[in-house]
């Protein structure tokens, strides 16, 4: 049966609506998952293994489990507790929204500290020793010398958790939230044609996906000069005295 291509637009169209609160939900959970990353980041480096520890139970826990069951936790089990149904944190757990985000948040703040774990790991122990034989402090070695480093180790690596994350907004649509996926849901349920209108939403997904993964490969061309002359290398053509050597 062909695609009907009026009903496909005017579907790509309303989902369209749902891009704010897509884009709102991974943005902000990118963010919050980023700070709490840094702190579990740091945690994991740690030599002592009471800061060590509890950061490998949070992201045994939370890589461990699906991310639907976690915001499933979150929105519908944390009201059976009267501590949190009366105390101050009510008013952010009764919110879908704040529900999504926070079960979002913490989930990639696992992946994400192992990737900022891994990239700080990655700079060389000769780099440090140096640094510190030239007098540099710890905050000082930090931001000169292994926080610039680490950074370009897990551009890629971090590329692909903000991807997925852009991807996972869609579990919000399981409690109530009308992204992208939500409103995808609610005309299926109208129209019964779920093929166009899954074909809409991945359109728009794979559209927003395409922008990010240009965004970070610019910043990772601005970061990394190395890379981008060995690629300019292999673009020019070789001088005639290379080429007759």
């Amino acid at each position: 049966m062909p695609f009907d291509l009026a009903f496909l637009w005017q579907t790509f169209l309303l989902l369209l609506k749902g891009v704010p609160l897509t884009l709102a939900l991974a943005s902000a959970s990118i963010a919050a998952g980023g700070v709490i990353a840094s702190c579990l980041a740091l945690m994991r480096v740690s030599r002592r293994w009471w800061w060590d520890l509890p950061a490998r139970g949070y992201i045994f826990a939370f890589r461990g489990t699906p991310m639907l069951v976690q915001i499933y936790i979150i929105y519908y089990g944390l009201s059976q507790f009267p501590a949190i149904r009366h105390g101050f944190l009510w008013p952010f757990f009764r919110d879908a929204y704040f529900c999504a985000l926070a079960g979002l948040a913490l989930n990639t703040a696992a992946y994400t500290a192992e990737i900022m774990r891994g990239a700080l790991l990655s700079v060389h122990a000769g780099q440090i020793e140096a640094a510190r034989a030239c007098g540099m402090g710890r905050i000082l070695l930090f931001r000169r010398i292994i926080i610039p480093q680490a950074i370009r180790q897990m551009l890629p690596a971090y590329s692909n958790e903000v991807i997925l994350m852009v991807k996972s907004t869609s579990l919000a649509s399981t409690i109530t939230l009308m992204e992208i996926t939500g409103i995808a849901a609610k005309l299926i349920s109208e129209s019964y044609r779920p093929v166009e209108i899954f074909i809409s939403a991945g359109a728009i997904y794979l559209s927003l996906n395409f922008i990010v993964a240009q965004l970070f490969a610019l910043l990772e061309w601005k970061l990394w000069p190395a890379r981008r002359t060995n690629r300019l290398k292999s673009i020019i053509p070789k001088t005639t005295g290379e080429i007759h050597a």
